[in-house]
């Protein structure tokens, strides 16, 4: 038994989502190979065969892989989908979009977003926005698996001494054109991998609150900045930020809410945090029933008096 992941990369480096997902195949049994499709991705090929625990990386090169489109991608996947049990991606955008297309085309039924490895053929998937887990087992020839990154520890980046093999890389399909990209640069870390994440709701109250008051806190503690739905929704912050089911899932050593009351969307997107701690100037909000420090407070002013105590 052998199981492939797909990597997650820029062409030169690993996105940390890969390692965790990694971690998720060698649960499964069996040697774990990597797949690393890009254009002039030597350097990410190289980083992939220093992940520990990987015994082979498949790099394909070609122009219809540079800038990562689903079609091609999975096309990629397809024509090396023979040689493997399992097949895993993080459930990450990336993930979420090349994962449906290659169960689709082996006929088989994706497993999407697990959390554990119960053994080779069966798995345990959140549903109803996490208040259920569900055991799946699954008796397809080869699983197309998704991996809630959050769940599984990510293993080491070095260490390994895997091989790297060239395989053929496919032609463009033809479906989809790349016309471009802009991407929000920001000194802070990433916030699906930070590891401490201050997020703001609709209690904040405006986009110059979450500047003024969230921003200087986020800073003392060197955290990402998150948001809720209600946040996003009016305005105060872009879509990027956002926390919970339809959002980005997160699972930090460290996770401020402030100004957020709990709707259970935005719970199944940051309960797995380590630590939570709560500013919320009503007392029955749901946030607090998941915190592990909670305070009833005006968070204009508690906020600023907790930045200034650090």
């Amino acid at each position: 038994m052998t199981v492939l992941v797909i990597a997650e990369h820029d062409n030169s480096s690993i996105k940390a989502a890969t390692l965790n997902t990694v971690a998720a195949a060698k649960a499964c049994g069996g040697d774990v190979h990597v797949l690393v499709a890009g254009a002039g991705a030597d350097g990410a090929a190289a980083a992939a065969a220093q992940i520990a625990g990987v015994a082979k990386v498949l790099q394909a090169d070609g122009p219809a892989l540079a800038n990562g489109l689903s079609e091609n991608v999975a096309a990629q996947v397809l024509a090396v989908a023979g040689n493997y049990s399992h097949i895993l991606l993080p459930a990450t955008a990336m993930g979420k979009s090349v994962g449906p297309r290659v169960a689709a085309k082996l006929n088989v039924a994706q497993i999407s977003d697990i959390t554990k490895v119960v053994s080779a053929d069966t798995f345990e998937r959140p549903i109803y926005a996490g208040n259920a887990i569900a055991t799946v087992q699954s008796s397809d020839a080869v699983k197309v698996i998704t991996v809630r990154t959050t769940a599984f520890e990510a293993v080491a980046a070095t260490g390994g001494s895997g091989a790297v093999e060239k395989v053929d890389a496919v032609a463009d399909a033809g479906k989809a054109t790349f016309v471009g990209q802009e991407i929000a640069k920001s000194d802070r870390p990433e916030l699906g991998s930070a590891k401490v994440v201050v997020s703001g709701g609709r209690g904040m109250g405006s986009k110059e609150a979450f500047a003024n008051v969230l921003t200087p806190l986020a800073d003392k503690l060197g955290a990402a900045i998150g948001a809720s739905r209600a946040a996003v929704d009016s305005g105060y912050v872009t879509s990027d930020m956002q926390v919970g089911q339809t959002g980005k899932i997160v699972a930090p050593q460290l996770y401020v809410a402030v100004g957020i009351s709990g709707a259970i969307q935005h719970l199944a997107g940051m309960k797995d945090s380590k630590v939570i701690v709560a500013i919320n100037k009503d007392p029955e909000a749901p946030i607090f029933s998941v915190a592990d420090y909670g305070l009833v407070a005006d968070l204009n002013e508690a906020v600023p008096a907790l930045t200034a105590a650090l």
